[in-house]
């Protein structure tokens, strides 16, 4: 990791529950949340977006939206991104299958049309040198309503600029998913 976290014993108050939250989850604090409480104001308005693409009541299913961020963060080579990511992916879709043949998934058969059509999207908007065209956005309109992709939209461009931070500083995994490499 290219900065120190140890030095960040006692974060700002008011971020002491997102702490205690993570220790519940993960059984420890975030080595990337450890960094961001060097800016608490910003750590707070980051987590508090992420919160709002990732609730209960998105109107994208838990799989894909996990599907997406790992993807995502796998072009963007944030290996603490993939860890904890692949972990939630598995979890909330079951198998292990996808997460192994994500790198791949254009080969793959364990992906749906409607997977195939947002991994495509996520691609083009995270490669610098691509973008999504007309063709790419009909296919888009095919499986998802507007909502949908504008939901979509925001969890690309926050997952690109999350796993871009940690990819950036090299925030380590914490060993979340038992995969070494997917």
């Amino acid at each position: 990791m290219r900065v120190a976290i140890d030095q960040i014993s006692n974060p700002s108050w008011y971020l002491k529950p997102l702490f205690w939250l993570q220790k519940k989850k993960y059984g420890r604090a975030l080595n990337s949340s450890l960094v961001w409480a060097t800016m608490p104001r910003a750590f707070l308005s980051l987590a508090s977006l992420y919160g709002a693409l990732d609730r209960k009541k998105s109107p994208l299913a838990p799989a894909l939206r996990s599907l997406i961020i790992v993807r995502v963060s796998q072009i963007n080579e944030c290996a603490f991104c993939i860890d904890i990511n692949s972990a939630n992916l598995i979890q909330r879709s079951g198998t292990e299958g996808q997460c192994l043949q994500l790198n791949s998934w254009r080969q793959s058969t364990l992906f749906s049309p409607s997977e195939c059509a947002a991994l495509d999207y996520a691609e083009r908007v995270t490669y610098s040198d691509q973008h999504p065209d007309d063709a790419c956005f009909n296919l888009l309109k095919v499986y998802y309503n507007e909502q949908e992709i504008i939901e979509l939209t925001a969890l690309i461009a926050f997952q690109n600029m999350s796993s871009k931070f940690n990819s950036a500083l090299e925030i380590e995994s914490q060993g979340f998913c038992r995969f070494k490499k997917i």
